[in-house]
């Protein structure tokens, strides 16, 4: 079937299919790479750690996020951030990619004692039953995903923010973390370049339709730390 594009849905998967398979890491065929990158967990990367973000943290400490209700963490990884929302009282969905990041994610839940929801699925293929949060958080998920799923991610936040409800985003920042090429060119070279850049208006104008709280640069915290931050980060919360 050669004309197949009858939807917005169907754009989107047709431009997905523009990249490489190896360099996709938002739909389901990007679970395998993602595996990979979580499977030796000793491998010396910074946000391996137990450790919440610090932005989270000062966030939730002067009172800017709920202190209870509905938590949805995108892109979750092993769980760091999923299982420090459950020890403040949130009951919290956690969804990504990785099977193996994943059981990693419910063995830190179980040795805090806490009940996280984990989920393997793609963020774009949420159901209806992901709706109506107090708080939705993506520590490192935005600047993996290419131009025209920036589209697709505010369908997501429409749908999961409930009225009020608060949105914390951990991103690369320019000029110190990530590419810096025009959209255009991750189309013609088929691949992300290990994730994007973003610079603080761009957070703010695509984010615009959000109140914004605040968009700083992330604290750096010493491996030691109880808290996870590299300067290299943006981080922003916003509210709806």
């Amino acid at each position: 079937m050669e004309r197949n594009v009858a939807s917005e849905e169907d754009v989107f998967a047709l431009m997905d299919a523009l990249f490489e398979a190896d360099a996709d890491r938002w739909t389901a065929r990007g679970a395998g790479w993602w595996d990979g990158f979580y499977d030796d967990r000793e491998r010396g990367v910074p946000f391996f750690r137990d450790a919440p973000d610090e932005s989270l943290v000062a966030w939730h400490s002067a009172g800017l996020l709920p202190h209870e209700g509905r938590a949805l963490d995108l892109g979750c990884g092993p769980g760091r951030n999923a299982v420090w929302l459950a020890r403040q009282g949130f009951h919290v969905d956690a969804v990504d990619l990785s099977p193996t990041a994943l059981r990693w994610g419910k063995e830190r839940a179980a040795a805090a004692n806490v009940d996280v929801t984990f989920v393997q699925a793609s963020i774009f293929e949420l159901g209806d039953a992901f709706t109506g949060y107090d708080l939705v958080y993506d520590s490192g998920c935005f600047h993996h995903l290419p131009p025209h799923r920036r589209i697709s991610y505010r369908r997501l936040l429409e749908r999961s923010l409930g009225p009020a409800a608060a949105f914390g985003l951990v991103s690369f920042a320019w000029g110190a973390m990530g590419s810096e090429e025009p959209d255009a060119n991750f189309y013609r070279e088929g691949r992300l370049a290990g994730g994007l850049a973003y610079r603080e208006e761009d957070l703010r104008r695509i984010f615009g339709w959000l109140r914004p709280v605040e968009v700083r640069r992330m604290r750096a915290q010493d491996s030691d730390s109880p808290t996870f931050g590299e300067s290299f980060l943006w981080a922003g919360l916003f509210t709806r």
